[in-house]
């Protein structure tokens, strides 16, 4: 007689794919910001190169980049994006069987905020400069902001609508929205001009790193609510 198998169990393989993806997303992270501490010369050369030609496109289009700094400065902006974390995460917990959700989603949030708010600081590194500039921003320049926020903000609530059980329609949909405005407010960024490439690829990174150790957490901490969703939690 042949032993029947044994399967692992689901939920440790998808504990150990994500602190896999953590690992590997933290890595890249840490490899970009160490080349960026160190003003690693290819880098700043393709930093330069992207933001001259994307300078010079953004003064001759002035109608695109009206749109662009909309988009930068209302739809996208990191304040409308954290307030949209925080109404969901308002609801989570008016819920009140899904407040435990409620403040994983909250604490997610204030962490990449601060881990935001630290590299800047820590980096300290110029944004830009143009002697004919189409917009403004202040503070230093890795990572960016508003690639950051959008990325994490955006992770959190599509993994909350997989663990939600949403159908394929309204996922498909979340999606097109998330990719649309992580994508679209780091190149709008660049195009007007307040940031380096590599700070957008930073911010997205280093909002993905967040998002991937938030779900190993979740899942590790609350592995009953991880596997059932957050009906449960």
């Amino acid at each position: 007689m042949q032993p029947t198998p044994v399967d692992s169990p689901p939920r440790m393989t998808r504990r150990g794919a994500a602190g896999r993806v953590t690992a590997a997303l933290g890595l890249c992270s840490a490899l970009l910001l160490a080349l960026v501490a160190i003003r690693w010369h290819p880098l700043t050369a393709v930093d330069g190169s992207v933001a001259r030609t994307t300078h010079y496109w953004a003064v001759q289009e002035r109608g695109l980049t009206h749109i662009f700094r909309i988009l930068t400065d209302w739809v996208w902006d990191p304040l409308t994006m954290r307030l949209l974390g925080a109404a969901v995460a308002v609801w989570l917990a008016w819920r009140r069987s899904a407040w435990r959700t409620a403040l994983w989603l909250a604490a997610a949030g204030a962490l990449a905020a601060l881990v935001q708010q630290g590299l800047k600081s820590a980096v300290g590194r110029p944004r830009p400069r143009w002697p004919d500039p189409v917009d403004s921003a202040h503070y230093a320049a890795f990572p960016s902001g508003h690639a950051m926020t959008a990325t994490v903000v955006c992770g959190l609530l599509l993994w909350l609508l997989h663990r939600f059980g949403a159908g394929c329609a309204p996922r498909r949909a979340a999606w097109a929205v998330a990719s649309v405005s992580v994508v679209g407010v780091g190149l709008t960024r660049v195009w007007l001009g307040v940031h380096w490439l590599s700070d957008v690829v930073g911010g997205w990174l280093l909002g993905a790193t967040v998002v991937a150790a938030a779900v190993t957490a979740y899942d590790r901490s609350w592995p009953e609510l991880a596997r059932h969703g957050p009906r449960g939690s």
